[in-house]
């Protein structure tokens, strides 16, 4: 079945297969043509992104969700390939689209490049299916997935101890997906059970019927909460981030920040608050909690931090604690911020993973006391770091700021001291990433430093597009605003709708008791 505004084309079911033959087809080519790998993978991974573009076009700011492909599975366990867009996912299949090609593009592998392009397109294709995903056992096989071509790519194509960094990061986000699988039986069996109808994991139907008792609610979101806050990840559930990022390659760290992250966020968002609306809202107090900890945590950590891959990492658990901030204020802005903060953050935090590539692909080191006055022989790499930093930190004018201040002003109406508490992230962000820059690009630049290279023009072509909507989504972020803002809109009222304690007109938690007073005087 096709949504009306699809028109005829499976947009989503091309976006998903086409990486998917883009990998058989660098399998099924001899080694002996190993000029042909990159070229490959290159153009599937844009023709991909430019399909993503064409669904950015087409699609209409409204709440329903667009572009639907519905076709049995497994029928008899009630399985079906589900697939579809809201104004919440859109943006992130899109970065999707958008970063793959520049990972790509932006580095090379140190050996054996065929299995290495076939495990990114895999990882591509999984990821567009993880997005676009609206049946919960469809969801899990994407989610799945994507760990398996990552491990590869820290494992074989890493540095230092890529081993135990691939191991340590398959081994967290397992763990958590055997939760999240008897999350996802569980639900399929209850909501049968309270409809009295077939089996089905088709996620519209599960949100819409609400027929799943609240104890039971509590631990089912429960066990979807610590899956996709390993992946996120969350303090104290974050230890697996920093060591996968160290040692991952360059495409690897640009990748798993831009986009397998958002995985954990975004289903939060998906099937945390859509499908168990009153047991997130029950349990927010400890999700706001775990995200405070982590903006004020991974801030700390990060300026004590000696490699500036590792402290580009930290950065992202704080980060993440934005988005989760924002998600669990249960407010328009709020929500609408987290989902700014999951692509701005892709965009800036992937430019900042190509820079330290370019740096250590020169230097061979990334500890920031062997880095000194690189701006002296590297201008234009300075120029653009800057940028990207500043960005990072929240400056306005650049992309990161939107996001940051609608997620803080969501917490300041709907988790006021959470809010407050978080606000510390953002200076101490300045802090780490300013010093950091300071040491790495001024000061005395010996030796080595003082004969690094400047960006090539090829990299800094690579760059171009991360730079250009760094300032464009800072000073224009209003057409993705306008795109998910009745998604967003309808998921705040679905909350309302089936929770108590919370109410969409005033965007704020009420406490039970207050809840219990309203209820007496009418209202």
């Amino acid at each position: 079945m096709l949504a009306a505004t699809s028109s005829q084309f499976p947009v989503i079911p091309a976006m998903i297969l086409l990486p998917f033959a883009g990998a058989a087809l660098i399998g099924l080519l001899p080694r002996s043509r190993g000029d042909l790998f990159r070229p490959v993978a290159l153009l599937t991974a844009v023709a991909t992104g430019v399909l993503s573009v064409w669904m950015l076009v087409g699609f209409e700011d409204v709440a329903r969700f667009q572009f639907q492909v519905n076709q049995p599975w497994i029928s008899d366990l009630g399985i079906s390939l589900h697939l579809g867009v809201n104004g919440i996912s859109l943006f992130l299949i899109v970065l999707t689209g958008l970063m793959f090609p520049v990972a790509i593009l932006g580095s090379t592998p140190s050996h054996d490049p065929k299995p290495y392009y076939a495990w990114l397109l895999v990882l591509m294709g999984a990821s567009v299916g993880v997005f676009a995903a609206m049946d919960l056992v469809v969801f899990f096989v994407f989610f799945e997935l994507v760990l398996v071509p990552m491990y590869f790519l820290i494992g074989l194509w890493g540095h230092g101890r890529r081993v135990y960094a691939a191991t340590k990061f398959f081994l967290y986000t397992m763990a958590g997906s055997a939760l999240m699988l008897v999350g996802i039986v569980a639900t399929g069996i209850l909501h049968q059970r309270g409809t009295g109808g077939p089996l089905t994991f088709d996620m519209v139907a599960i949100a819409r019927d609400q027929v799943i008792s609240r104890p039971a609610t509590l631990w089912i979101f429960g066990a979807f909460a610590v899956a996709l806050a390993i992946k996120v990840p969350l303090v104290p559930l974050h230890t697996w981030l920093p060591d996968a990022h160290t040692e991952a390659p360059t495409a690897g760290s640009v990748i798993l920040a831009a986009i397998m992250l958002k995985l954990g966020t975004y289903g939060l968002i998906r099937f945390g608050l859509y499908l168990f609306p009153d047991a997130a809202v029950t349990l927010r107090p400890v999700l706001l909690t775990l995200a405070v900890l982590g903006i004020t945590y991974g801030a700390v950590v990060a300026t004590m931090q000696k490699d500036l891959k590792r402290l580009v990492a930290y950065s992202s658990v704080a980060h993440m604690g934005f988005c989760v901030l924002g998600i669990f204020s249960l407010t328009v802005q709020g929500i609408e911020g987290s989902v700014l903060v999951m692509v701005n953050h892709g965009i800036t935090t992937g430019a900042l993973f190509l820079l330290v590539g370019y740096i250590y692909e020169r230097r061979h080191t990334r500890l920031i006391s062997d880095l000194s006055g690189l701006q002296k022989s590297a201008p234009i790499m300075a120029a653009c770091f800057t940028l990207v930093m500043l960005a990072s930190v929240g400056l306005p004018g650049l992309n990161g700021f939107p996001g940051e201040f609608l997620s803080l002003l969501g917490a300041f109406e709907g988790a006021r001291w959470w809010g407050v508490v978080a606000v510390t992230g953002v200076i101490l962000a300045a802090l780490y990433l300013l010093w950091a820059y300071q040491r790495t690009f001024h000061g005395p630049a010996t030796g080595e430093n003082a004969r690094m290279k400047d960006l090539r023009p090829g990299e800094l072509m690579v760059l171009a597009p991360l730079l250009v909507l760094i300032v464009f989504l800072g000073l224009y972020p209003a057409p993705m605003l306008e795109r998910m803002e009745p998604s967003v809109k309808a998921l705040v009222a679905h909350v309302d709708r089936n929770s108590d304690g919370f109410t969409a007109v005033e965007r704020r938690y009420v406490g039970p008791a207050e809840a219990a007073e309203r209820e007496g005087e009418g209202g």
